[in-house]
């Protein structure tokens, strides 16, 4: 049985710590928040025997805990990341890793030091929509992927710090362009480096909120020629949009992960529907077990199984750390005006 400790009490927390009840292999020991309320509220939800602890050292030091789920901000990852490796504990990390390229590289560098195992949570690649994609293209279904467009779309964060962007790093791109960007990788082959992209970003609604993009558009360009259309929005409304297409030389696919096989209209609130549902009222499409749907389920059985065996997983902070530098290049593209190329540095 593998003891995790989880940083991070908020949303994506929660969101990691119902998808640990569907691994068999592990078991929640302990969890940490910056908020001592919600710190509190987390450990009083029902069939939850998690110990709190008032800081990340503890919480890592603590000798039940063997393996540290970050689950904190974009600007507390490297210091998170910092007192597992000094506690010597395997570590998963949240997306995106790093608020910069070279954030993410000394992320990188202080896990290789330390020697410690790492997996990159990156949830989409997970998500059974895009795994059963994978596994038709894998087996020649739709010829050679030749070109990608995926969209993901809400009404914007669940927390306030996500909308300082000098804080967090960047908007909606950094936000959420990190999924798509991963997407494209995972299946175009991480062995086909993205070598140049162009990309355009604007605040187009939340002008009063963040000096971030909330709306953008990035093209990245493969070394093999292919091509992937990156689409991230922080201003629509109803819901979660979580789109993929693939266009192959013999066939294409379609994924729809906000599609559900509930939905109706409703009068009076029943509760959470639905992340961003934006109403609790109306036209309402909830999504049946969430955290299966959108893959965190798998992810983290994933992780925990690979842990356990002593392998590499399929997504580990080297995945992280090239995904922000292609962020990197199309953050620049976004000033410049034109195609950039990317900077990998090892």
């Amino acid at each position: 049985m593998i003891g995790v400790g989880l940083l991070g009490a908020g949303f994506i927390g929660e969101c990691y710590a119902d998808a640990l009840d569907d691994v068999k292999g592990a078991e929640l020991v302990a969890h940490y928040s910056r908020s001592p309320e919600r710190a509190a509220a987390f450990a009083a939800r029902p069939g939850r025997n998690t110990r709190p602890h008032e800081t990340m050292q503890a919480l890592c030091e603590d000798p039940a805990v063997d393996l540290v789920v970050v689950a904190l901000p974009n600007e507390v990852h490297l210091e998170a990341v910092r007192h597992v490796a000094a506690a010597g504990k395997g570590v998963v990390c949240t997306k995106p890793l790093a608020r910069t390229g070279p954030e993410a590289e000394e992320i990188l560098k202080v896990v290789t030091e330390a020697g410690i195992w790492h997996g990159y949570a990156e949830s989409s690649v997970f998500s059974p929509n895009i795994a059963k994609a994978h596994e038709i293209v894998e087996a020649g279904g739709i010829g050679d992927v030749l070109w990608m467009r995926a969209r993901e779309g809400h009404s914007g964060p669940h927390a306030p710090h996500f909308w300082d962007a000098e804080t967090a790093g960047g908007g909606a791109l950094l936000d959420m362009g990190c999924h798509t960007v991963e997407s494209a990788r995972h299946f175009f082959g991480k062995d086909n480096p993205v070598v140049e992209v162009f990309a355009w970003g604007a605040t187009l609604a939340h002008k009063d909120k963040t000096t971030g993009e909330d709306t953008a558009i990035a093209l990245l360009k493969f070394a093999g020629g292919q091509v992937a259309s990156i689409e991230s929005s922080w201003v629509e409304k109803g819901g979660m949009q979580l789109r993929h297409e693939f266009v192959g030389s013999a066939g294409r696919l379609v994924t729809d992960t906000a599609s559900t096989p509930v939905w109706g209209f409703i009068t009076q609130p029943v509760g959470y529907l639905v992340e961003k549902a934006d109403a609790d009222t109306g036209w309402v499409y909830p999504v049946p077990e969430e955290t299966r749907a959108y893959g965190f389920s798998q992810q983290m059985r994933h992780f925990v199984d690979r842990f356990a065996a002593g392998e590499r997983p399929l997504e580990t902070f080297d995945d992280g750390v090239v995904v922000n530098q292609i962020i990197d290049a199309c953050y620049l593209s976004m000033k410049t005006g034109r195609w950039e190329p990317v900077q990998y540095r090892p």
